[in-house]
């Protein structure tokens, strides 16, 4: 039995909620769901949302512990938090030059007090998140774990882990001890995408609200408000999704996802102007390659084709950056490579990536790389899976209509079609329009 969506669902209905104590008294565009991979306030997801915070105070900190160790160089806690600070500098930045110097810090730390460990075991998970070491992360976290069970830091990188390597009932399990040490934002927008990918999303926008009620600094709120605006965008309420966006960016101004956002739903409501403005500045802060693919693909379906092509080789440049750093993420390669590329490369990236870990998300790429390698009795399989959980994601029914297209299963085809454009019309710029038309050709 799944505990984390039966008690979540049964206290966001009730004062008890609110008692501490926990529950006993969470694209993205919507092939990305909402998180990064670094921050232990917020869940891990595959293209992290970097860019909020404030980085100057983040140097600062850095600068302030690195004059500490050049004092004292066998502090071991200033070593095992310079290594944390460095992975969160990391996520603001997009610079993943920065892990290195994590990675060499962690493990200063553990060197000199290997029997107090759980900061540099929570750091080293939480840097393995980042890096899309997912197994590694779990190894680390559960160290952590087994030597202090209260250090609720250590479930929070555990959960995200579990979640990226679709160990579902472990993930889950992971969120609700979470909630069980520490009821407030990171254990509340943790199960909001625990229930988002099992198609309860309106259980996820209450642990989204509680979340936002417990939220304290402006960039934490700045991100309740930017995912709450998230799921009303993959439902297809663009308008209030927009104005979600505008609210977290009222909140938190340097909060770049919210600004990547409202690029995208700018994009939806046609105002593809001010779209690749606002992507152009979220790109200028942090070069995510999930903003770079979708400003690439907004000038493709514009007919802007040496545009789409810029934006296509700066994730080229941004990807190899990462995989020089340590970073290893076939998952976005792979889409890439799938709509834009080798399907071939992809198909062989991804089934790679789906033996690491048995992810919706690669699931459904790896469904879609075959597709599009010719392979659509073995990419329906995969496809399934990706809507096995019950998440609800246009662009996974429209991979999965069009798998079926080219079987011949019309009827089957029809309906994921019909039901990836109902859930967001305008899900994606390219794929939203090749949806309609092949429910024309159906028709």
């Amino acid at each position: 039995m799944r505990r984390l969506p039966l008690l979540l669902s049964a206290g966001v209905l009730c004062a008890a909620l609110a008692v501490a104590g926990g529950l006993v008294s969470r694209p993205s565009p919507p092939q990305r769901p909402p998180g990064d991979a670094a921050a232990l306030h917020r869940p891990s997801s595959d293209t992290a949302a970097a860019g909020s915070g404030s980085s100057s105070s983040l140097g600062a900190a850095i600068a302030a512990d690195q004059r500490r160790l050049r004092e004292v160089p066998t502090d071991a806690p200033a070593w095992a938090r310079l290594g944390a600070l460095y992975v969160e500098q990391a996520r603001l930045t997009a610079d993943p030059s920065y892990y290195p110097k994590a990675d060499e810090a962690l493990h200063r730390a553990l060197d000199l007090d290997p029997q107090d460990s759980v900061e540099a075991f929570t750091g080293l998970g939480a840097l393995a998140n980042a890096r899309h070491r997912f197994t590694e992360a779990k190894d680390f976290a559960r160290r952590a774990v087994a030597a202090q069970p209260l250090h609720w830091q250590a479930y929070a990188v555990l959960a995200d882990a579990l979640t990226q390597l679709g160990e579902d009932a472990a993930a889950t399990e992971a969120v609700q001890q979470l909630l069980d040490h520490r009821p407030g934002t990171a254990a509340f927008t943790r199960a909001a995408y625990d229930l988002e990918q099992h198609g309860r999303t309106d259980d996820a926008r209450a642990a989204l609200e509680r979340a936002l009620a417990d939220a304290y600094s402006p960039a934490d709120k700045a991100f309740c408000l930017h995912h709450i605006a998230e799921l009303d965008l993959n439902a297809g309420r663009t308008r209030q999704a927009l104005s979600g966006y505008q609210r977290a960016l009222a909140t938190d101004a340097e909060y770049t996802p919210a600004l990547a956002g409202q690029a995208r739903a700018e994009a939806a409501l046609g105002d593809t102007d001010a779209a690749i403005r606002d992507y152009t500045t979220a790109i200028r802060r942090v070069p995510l390659p999930q903003y770079l693919l979708e400003l690439g693909e907004l000038h493709e379906a514009l007919g802007h084709p040496r545009e789409a092509q810029e934006q296509y080789a700066l994730l080229r440049a941004e990807q190899q950056l990462a995989a020089a750093n340590g970073v290893s993420d076939d998952l976005t390669l792979g889409q890439f490579q799938a709509d834009h590329g080798d399907p071939a490369q992809a198909t062989t990236l991804l089934r790679a990536e789906w033996q690491q870990r048995h992810h919706p998300l690669v699931a459904d790429a790896l469904g879609w790389a075959l597709h599009r390698n010719g392979q659509d009795q073995e990419a329906l399989t995969y496809a399934d899976l990706a809507l096995g959980h019950g998440w609800r994601n246009a662009l996974f029914l429209y991979h999965r209509g069009e798998i079926e297209r080219s079987l011949g299963h019309n009827k089957r085809a029809r309906d994921d079609l019909t039901a990836a454009l109902a859930t967001d019309p305008q899900f994606s710029p390219v794929h939203a329009p090749l949806a309609k038309a092949a429910l024309d050709k159906l028709a």
